[in-house]
């Protein structure tokens, strides 16, 4: 098991959910019950920017165009907020869709996904948005990333499935070998494939772009992983909400856990910092960095 550093900075603000890296060289996080985008630069104090208090910003990502993206899932707008601290809100077509995941794809558009309308959405940098329906229902589509192959990827929370869609709105749907997997989080791993987590059975999936399924289960299977992004290490690093933890796996399954410092902080975000070091967003307050330990310490 690798040993890791892991220091705790509180932000305050009311939840940190999810965290990326921005254009400016600062974190940049989702303050989901307070209505609040945060900003921190590694070792400085953080600063947040006033949204409707109710709107309930979710996921965050480095926009195409030098701008933060998120979703508001209470709001059901998509929101864009530059580094300077201007935000600019986009409502939805579709009433009450619930907007979670968002991702810059390959055509210099946004894209989302719409949970409680089982959409798939894209949006312009000057606000145009188009939404392409699934084709099944109940999916609760949730986590988006851009893939190797010019297309989407989304986690299908409630359908134990992942789907692919392409800039045209091309869908193609690979269930899941385990029934009641209730993926969550997915990204890009370092080989070329997708990497997700699956919340409800507690393990890490990894899916090749023509559709080939390999599940790494965790030490705990009670864990509740919820997302992933690759760091610096060439490894995938994880949060297990239910477990208290962050965890890294390897390209060819080798996994490491790790407790967090404070009891029930609720790990949901994650993502590569500016630093080197991988950042999560704690619901209870804070921003865990989380490095290698130092030789001497292992």
């Amino acid at each position: 098991m690798t040993n890791v550093s892991i220091e705790e900075h509180p932000v305050g603000g009311g939840g940190p959910y999810a965290i990326t890296t921005g254009p400016d060289g600062a974190l940049w996080y989702t303050l989901v019950h307070s209505g609040r985008i945060g900003r921190l630069v590694p070792g400085g104090e953080p600063d947040s920017h006033r949204l409707d208090p109710d709107c309930g910003p979710t996921v965050i990502t480095d926009g195409p165009d030098g701008a933060l993206w998120f979703t508001e899932y209470r709001a059901h707008r998509i929101g864009r907020i530059t580094t300077g601290g201007e935000v600019t809100e986009h409502p939805l077509p579709t009433a009450g869709c619930g907007p979670f995941g968002i991702a810059a794809g390959p055509d210099g558009a946004l894209w989302f996904t719409e949970t409680t309308a089982d959409r798939i959405g894209r949006i312009t940098t000057g606000g145009e948005v188009t939404e392409f329906p699934l084709p099944v229902t109940g999916t609760f589509p949730s986590a988006i990333t851009a893939g190797p192959d010019g297309a989407l990827w989304f986690t299908m929370n409630q359908a134990d499935a992942v789907g692919r869609i392409t800039t045209d709105g091309t869908v193609t749907v690979h269930p899941l070998p385990t029934p009641g997997s209730a993926p969550v989080g997915i990204t890009l791993g370092p080989d070329g494939a997708l990497w997700y987590v699956a919340i409800a059975a507690g393990h890490i999936g990894r899916v090749t772009t023509d559709g080939g399924i390999t599940e790494f289960p965790l030490p705990d299977r009670a864990g509740r992983p919820h997302a992933i992004t690759p760091g610096a290490d060439g490894s995938l690093w994880f949060t297990e909400w239910g477990g208290n933890r962050v965890g890294s796996i390897t390209t060819a399954g080798v996994i490491a856990v790790h407790d967090l410092p404070t009891p029930g902080s609720e790990p949901h975000g994650i993502a590569l910092g500016p630093d080197g070091a991988v950042w999560a967003a704690l619901e209870t307050g804070s921003l865990a960095r989380i490095t290698p330990a130092p030789a001497a310490a292992r």
